[in-house]
């Protein structure tokens, strides 16, 4: 049997809103990681849960030619909601792409994060909000 989830208002809803640090549905989000900005893009825009999308990492800095390719895991803050990892293939210059689908969460919550892994230098969370 499948559970029911009851709809997020209020409180609950906004529980991880103060997390937010990044509006994709703008364009590219930035976070800075031992001297290197990374910059995360996201299309098509606006940003859509079981849609096919690609995801665009541009390294820029003193790592940016990192030995291993990053990857993404995407999820939800405080919510476990199983392994969803973009591989990330080389697309030029310190640039780097995968394709992958933000699922729909049973709950309701429409906050999401994608957590960028640089296997040599560490990670940075871009958390975001998706459309239903």
């Amino acid at each position: 049997m499948l559970g029911v989830y009851p709809p997020v208002e209020g409180h609950a809803a906004e529980k991880y809103q103060h997390l937010v640090n990044c509006d994709l549905h703008q364009g590219t989000c930035s976070q800075r990681l031992q001297e290197t900005d990374i910059l995360l893009e996201v299309t098509p825009r606006p940003v859509k849960a079981m849609t096919d999308l690609l995801f665009r990492v541009t390294l820029v800095g003193k790592f940016a030619s990192p030995e291993s390719a990053p990857y993404i895991d995407l999820g939800m803050p405080g919510m476990n909601m199983g392994p969803n990892r973009v591989l990330l293939k080389s697309s030029g210059p310190s640039s780097y792409e995968g394709q992958g689908v933000i699922v729909r969460c049973p709950s309701g919550r429409k906050i999401w994060q994608a957590t960028v892994t640089l296997p040599d230098l560490g990670v940075v969370s871009f958390v975001f909000h998706v459309i239903y």
